[in-house]
């Protein structure tokens, strides 16, 4: 997984139609953006990061060139005692029943990079994404064998990679509509820990928030543009502002719901108006193969146009106004059995499509594959994500029932067993 050198290489060669002078309204694809936009995404799924998980020298590593890239930005530091950063702890139980502390029991500290553009505006926009992954893939990995570097690039190196962009931009304009705080979160993939820490211990007056716009995994964006848009229910103007799409014409899939697996939701619950941008998943995720030479980077490009402009929109309308979402995480069921896919979660369509099968999984051994559509379980019609999670939570583990997919346009029914 050497590709650093490799991908270098490209950045000095790419070469895309540029413009002339640009407001956040005329943004292009310029080399430079290109360029600055790869070499943060190398840089930071590189094996020297060590795949950046919170509290190792990998995320020390990462988050310290995040915090001399917002520098040479020109960010002011905004974390605590006058730097860029603002630490975290967690407490880890070895024994998570245990009422008494153990020897064994570590504390795990993140860090949390923060910079701003202090315009000295009333208001201020936060726009955020976690740098922080899996390491060598001891939690959360999907990945079977030996511990491998788990690089992140589209998770979530894309999403910092884009933000550090935006800033870059936004220091190109005279605003004074709207101050901008950058954050790099760290300990997402733990639990939205450094988003939730900042939450409760922002380094600003918490009421001078506006919102928070989050990017978490928009590298992979695909030939048909879609983009997933989360949140978009928590203030009326969004509505009207995501149509703004630089001409791009992405293909939308938008969710009112504030609450999502993802750090918009910490800023969400502060009664807090949020949006979070993200290309879907993909047989990458959570694996040692995230890495750097899969990226789109005009994707990226695209898409961080978009934001600006979603942004511009926002300036010079006062505080937005926030609205409270159905919380959708709340009408999720427990269950006991999975079907070991990944779901392709910009499906816009009848039933839930798969984006990729787990070996020796029940799906891989009902001979389930990628791009197959679910749309019955047992007696349980499925029409959307919400439907499918229900369908799990009303079977038990070794049952066996009949699943009805859609595949080339084909209706068929075949056995799976959980």
């Amino acid at each position: 997984m050497k590709y650093t050198i490799r991908i270098l290489l490209f950045l000095l060669v790419a070469v895309f139609s540029t413009y002339g002078c640009k407001t956040k309204k005329e943004l292009s694809i310029s080399n430079l953006s290109m360029e600055s936009v790869k070499r943060d995404v190398v840089i930071l799924s590189a094996d020297d990061m060590e795949g950046r998980e919170t509290g190792t020298p990998g995320e020390k590593k990462a988050a310290g060139y995040i915090a001399s890239r917002m520098e040479d930005i020109g960010l002011s530091p905004r974390g605590v005692h006058d730097g860029y950063y603002q630490s975290f702890e967690r407490k880890i139980k070895s024994n998570p029943h245990a009422t008494e502390p153990s020897p064994d029991d570590k504390t795990i500290i993140g860090l949390n990079v923060v910079g701003v553009i202090d315009n000295g505006a009333k208001y201020t926009a936060v726009i955020g994404a976690h740098y922080d992954h899996l390491g060598y893939g001891a939690e959360g990995s999907l990945h079977v064998g030996e511990p491998e570097i788990h690089n992140g690039a589209d998770d979530n190196a894309s999403g910092v990679a884009g933000m550090l962009r935006i800033a870059e931009e936004l220091m190109k304009e005279e605003d004074e509509a709207l101050n901008y705080l950058f954050i790099a979160f760290s300990g997402e993939e733990k639990g939205l820990w450094g988003s939730n820490y900042f939450s409760k211990n922002p380094t600003i007056d918490i009421n001078e928030i506006n919102y928070m716009i989050n990017m978490d995994m928009i590298g992979r964006l695909n030939e048909e543009k879609q983009l997933a848009i989360y949140g978009t229910g928590t203030t009326p103007i969004w509505e009207k502002a995501l149509l703004v799409d630089e001409g791009n014409a992405f293909r939308k899939k938008e969710e009112a719901s504030g609450v999502g697996p993802s750090d918009h939701t910490s800023f969400y619950l502060e009664n807090l108006p949020v949006l979070q941008f993200f290309t879907g998943q993909h047989a990458d995720y959570h694996r040692p193969s995230d890495d750097a030479h899969l990226i789109n980077y005009r994707g990226i490009i695209e898409i961080t146009n978009y934001i600006m402009a979603v942004i511009d929109y926002t300036e010079g309308r006062g505080k937005l106004q926030f609205t409270k979402t159905k919380d959708e995480s709340q009408e999720t069921p427990d269950f006991k059995v999975t079907l070991g896919v990944i779901p392709d979660y910009l499906y816009d369509g009848r039933g839930m499509r798969i984006d990729g099968v787990k070996d020796n999984r029940p799906a891989f051994n009902a001979n389930l594959k990628k791009g197959d559509v679910i749309i019955k379980m047992g007696a349980l019609e499925i029409v959307d994500m919400m439907s499918y999670m229900k369908a799990l939570g009303a079977h038990e583990k070794g049952q066996t029932i009949d699943i009805t997919i859609i595949r080339d346009g084909k209706e068929n029914t075949r056995k799976l067993t959980f």
